[in-house]
């Protein structure tokens, strides 16, 4: 990757990283003063006694979750995806494997003109890697023991220089926050469900046993208690989507970083072929963290697809598409040096 396309694609990143948090807030904004409005429509014509919604405290709540939920995912989202994980640090590296991931790591640094990241192990024995952290200067690396013990070392170097990538890119900014921003929805679309349901009942009685008020509603008040119920619903859908969409389209370009890193695009090419043989789930990483990884930890059955389905519900790119597309590039480059083609 060119100087110039780098300083892009972090300028852009750190752009996306803005509007995310803007549109994490204004939707947050939108569910609690919709929900607001729409209570107030629905029971300001209520009978004397009975309970009129004038005090918008749901969206002054929820607008105060989503900004501590932004600050909370911003500073404790790397150590909770690893602590959620199970994974631990390498501090001394105690075995051959560890020591030759200490290695490359400080070698692909090096390279991408990086500090050196705190590296990790996941204590899984599937293939898997990802990274995160806060920026470059604050980042980590994490491998399964699975992936240690399968691949060589060119291989190995292959993995270290795409997560590398990623942190290059200002990948592991957006991503991470994405990552805490996936679980703050759900908890908070589940919260605002209870809460729903709890006004229903709090909203719908009235002296008379609560159809008093009923011919008094506000249609639209009912018609926007529609569309709230309906965003709770689908938030944690959409956003799962928009963090499989956000992956997909780095996916691609954190692999060809990575072949200019170690001038060694069949190396990663064989290691995802690896990677691809291991259907088995990486249980240790949950789905909330997939987007993070360098292959889906599920089962990759609809990431393997390509089209609309895989494009749609596939947190990664299809990895026989990847492997081609680098295969592609060390043709290119054997090609233009002159040598012998692999085997």
């Amino acid at each position: 990757m060119s100087g110039a396309n780098l300083f892009a694609q972090q300028a852009a990143n750190r752009r996306r990283s803005f509007w995310l948090v803007a549109g994490f807030l204004l939707f947050f904004a939108w569910v609690g003063f919709g929900g607001d409005y729409a209570l107030f429509l629905l029971t300001a014509a209520a009978p004397p006694g009975a309970y009129r919604h004038t005090i918008p405290f749901i969206g002054v709540l929820a607008t105060a979750a989503a900004a501590g939920l932004c600050l909370f995912a911003w500073k404790t989202g790397p150590r909770r995806v690893l602590l959620a994980a199970g994974a631990w640090e390498i501090v001394t590296p105690a075995t051959p494997a560890q020591l030759q991931l200490a290695n490359v790591a400080e070698e692909m640094a090096v390279a991408a003109g990086l500090p050196t990241p705190t590296l990790w192990v996941v204590p899984d024995g599937d293939l898997n890697a990802f990274a995160t952290g806060h920026d470059r200067r604050h980042a980590s690396i994490a491998v399964t023991e699975g992936l240690l013990a399968a691949l060589d070392r060119d291989e190995l170097q292959g993995v270290v220089a795409h997560e590398m990538s990623h942190i290059q890119n200002d990948d592991v900014k957006l991503m991470t926050l994405l990552a805490g921003m996936l679980g703050a929805v759900a908890l908070l679309s589940d919260a605002m469900g209870r809460s729903l349901r709890l006004g229903g009942r709090v909203g719908g009685s009235s002296p008379g046993g609560g159809r008093g008020g009923g011919k008094g509603r506000n249609p639209l008040g009912a018609v926007l208690l529609v569309l709230w119920v309906f965003t709770l619903l689908i938030a944690p859908v959409v956003s799962r989507l928009l963090a499989m969409a956000v992956s997909r389209k780095r996916e691609y370009l954190a692999d060809a970083s990575a072949a200019q890193l170690t001038r060694n695009p069949e190396a990663l090419a064989r290691a995802l072929e690896k990677l691809d043989a291991a259907t088995a789930a990486t249980r240790s990483i949950t789905q909330g963290a997939a987007h993070l990884c360098i292959v889906d930890p599920a089962e990759r059955k609809i990431s393997d697809r390509e089209g609309f389905l895989g494009d749609v519900f596939a947190s990664h790119p299809p990895l026989r598409v990847r492997v081609a597309r680098l295969k592609a590039m060390a043709f290119q480059q054997i090609t233009r040096e002159g040598g012998a083609l692999p085997a």
